[in-house]
């Protein structure tokens, strides 16, 4: 019985960790997804993002892989994108024309956390 509250006690903080070193940022979503900047024709799956130049860092940030969670709109186009879900991508390009803390996910990712129809949504994400 001990255990078990130990092993919930350190889920729970593992959780509210995350929570609290989660980047606010903002998603949109693109659907060509060959060549990219990191792995040229090889194919990474579907559960993919471009990094901003920042994170991508001259491609330091390829392999790397985010949890990401959608915390709201950012129009009133669809003022509730969100589908309560999160997803786990990795960084297999950069987008050059992404801002400060933007993630540009495959639309299989977008589709997992938002409604497509949104186009930009507000984020959290954090390294895993």
């Amino acid at each position: 019985m001990a255990i078990e509250r130990i092993i919930i006690a350190a889920l729970i903080a593992t959780s509210l960790i995350s929570m609290v070193s989660a980047i606010p940022g903002t998603a949109t979503f693109y659907t060509t997804y060959f060549p990219s900047a990191c792995y040229g024709n090889e194919d990474r799956g579907r559960l993919i993002a471009a990094a901003n130049p920042s994170l991508y860092n001259n491609g330091g940030a390829c392999g790397t892989r985010y949890r990401v969670r959608c915390t709201g709109p950012t129009n009133q186009g669809v003022p509730q994108p969100c589908t309560g879900n999160e997803v786990i991508v990795t960084i297999v390009d950069l987008c050059p024309g992404c801002g400060t803390d933007q993630l540009d996910l495959s639309q299989e990712a977008f589709s997992t956390i938002a409604n497509t129809a949104a186009g930009r949504i507000q984020i959290d994400y954090n390294r895993v």
